[in-house]
């Protein structure tokens, strides 16, 4: 077991200026560019419109097992340039110790795109 570490505090309003939504992975290719192996997922988010993210997703998910699958993002960051890609939004996930596999966060049923985590 690690020992706690000790975070920043922040405010609740903080907290709820950060966008976390919820989106449906509906395309996936592998980011030949990457330096580190990812993925290029297209992520519906309804209303919001499909927007794209990298994610170093590749130890534990395929990219077809990825399409389909509803996942959860910060959708109000600034666009960043990875491996030549627009990353518009960052998707959540958590590692996994020891490894090299990030587990998706997603809600454990379907939710309308685009919905706002409260």
């Amino acid at each position: 077991m690690t020992e706690p570490t000790e975070t920043a505090e922040t405010t609740a309003e903080e907290f709820f200026r950060t966008e976390i939504r919820a989106g449906r992975v509906v395309k996936t290719e592998v980011n030949a560019k990457a330096r580190v192996p990812a993925y290029k997922l297209w992520i519906d988010f309804g209303e919001h419109g499909v927007k794209q993210s990298s994610a170093q997703i590749t130890a534990r998910y395929t990219a077809e097992a990825l399409v389909g699958r509803m996942v959860v993002a910060v959708v109000n960051f600034p666009p960043r340039r990875i491996a030549g890609f627009k990353s518009e939004v960052l998707v959540l996930g958590v590692p996994v110790e020891g490894t090299d596999e990030v587990v998706l966060l997603a809600p454990d049923a379907d939710v309308p795109l685009g919905a706002r985590v409260s």
